[in-house]
């Protein structure tokens, strides 16, 4: 039985990559931001989601990069 499945699925490991964070902070991102896109799939290997979905959400959520200098 073959399914109709996407071509532009992305795992975590490929968001961080698109994002430019770390698998952990994707993780942090999906459950801190009520807006982060649902997942497509819940599969043996993971979560996968739509690559447009998540790019959308990442173009409508500018980063600010670095943590906050530190005041002494």
């Amino acid at each position: 039985m073959l399914f109709d499945v996407p071509a532009e699925l992305v795992s975590l490991t490929e968001i961080a990559t698109m994002l430019g964070v770390s698998r952990q902070r994707v993780s942090q991102l999906i459950e801190t931001y009520k807006d982060f896109p649902r997942p497509e799939a819940d599969l043996a290997v993971g979560r996968v989601w739509l690559k447009s979905r998540v790019q959308a959400w990442a173009d409508s959520h500018p980063r600010r990069p670095g943590r906050p200098p530190r005041q002494l």
